[in-house]
């Protein structure tokens, strides 16, 4: 890994590391907190569109496992930039053709952008709320076989996911 390489893998790493521990200020009581929240993915997303001119969709293979993961937690949770989470998709179907990274990611991006378009999800990755104490997911398109679209891809079963939510 060049130096420049490892950078950017130090640099996504880092930005995932806070990602994760700012997380559960998105659904704060505190207004502060949630805005403390926002402005975190803001920054983050806006580093992230940086580093995409630059070097491209950061794939395993390149910047290690948990910089490409951090690099596609910090594109999920651009929610108010909807341009760089476009973009990412973009980039990350590429690089799922080209077999550098996963269509389970792939996956949820791809429903969250759907979802922030105000469009139909095709996984069932996001969650709109809880009714009666149970996840229940936005809309999704043909919800019959959504299992079935969510298995080739390996994510579990969506009764499984919404078990690890209760």
């Amino acid at each position: 890994m060049t130096p420049e390489v490892a950078a950017l893998a130090a640099e996504l790493t880092a930005m995932g590391a806070a990602d994760r521990a700012s997380a559960p200020l998105a659904n704060s009581e505190d207004p502060a907190e949630r805005l403390a929240w926002r402005r975190s993915t803001a920054r983050h997303a806006d580093r992230l569109a940086e580093l995409l001119d630059e070097h491209g969709w950061p794939v395993a293979a390149e910047v290690g496992a948990e910089a490409a993961q951090a690099a596609w937690l910090i594109a999920q949770h651009a929610d108010r930039q909807l341009d760089v989470q476009r973009r990412a998709l973009r980039l990350m179907e590429q690089a799922v053709a080209e077999g550098a990274a996963g269509a389970r990611e792939l996956a949820f991006l791809r429903d969250r952008v759907l979802v922030n378009e105000g469009r139909e999800q095709v996984y069932g990755t996001q969650i709109a709320g809880v009714r009666d104490g149970a996840p229940v997911p936005w809309p999704c398109e043909d919800p019959a076989r959504m299992d079935e679209r969510r298995a080739g891809v390996g994510i579990p079963p969506f009764g499984e996911y919404v078990a690890q939510f209760a």
